[in-house]
């Protein structure tokens, strides 16, 4: 069992940057690979990006590649989500979930989820 809680989300500007934080207790969080996802009001939620158990494979979606990167740090059981250059697109509630397998795009292979966090980028 792994319980996830997002921090980080806020107000910021078009251009300027972010850095969520996903905390996680349990004691196998090293074996599971992370996510972040987003969800915009009336829209379904999008993968952004993955990373596996050990750092070593990322993944992003074609829209924040180049703007985002997502790290983890095993020691701390926390994941990281940087995000630069936001643009009022990016505008949606950011959740991280954890996959017992591998990292994925897929919303649904991920075992548990986080609650959000708001981030709001204003034009």
């Amino acid at each position: 069992q792994v319980q996830l809680v997002e921090s980080g989300g806020q107000l910021v500007q078009a251009g300027g940057s972010l850095r969520l934080s996903c905390a996680a207790s349990g004691r196998s969080f090293s074996s599971y690979a992370m996510g972040w996802f987003r969800q915009a009001p009336g829209k379904e939620r999008e993968f952004v990006a993955a990373i596996s158990w050990n750092g070593g494979i990322t993944y992003y979606a074609d829209s924040v590649k180049g703007r985002f990167t997502i790290s983890r740090d095993n020691a701390k059981n926390t994941v990281y989500l940087q995000m630069n250059s936001l643009k009022p697109e990016d505008t949606a509630v950011y959740y991280c979930a954890a996959d017992r397998l591998r990292a994925t795009m897929t919303a649904s292979t991920y075992n548990y989820w986080g609650q959000g966090t708001q981030v709001t980028v204003s034009s």
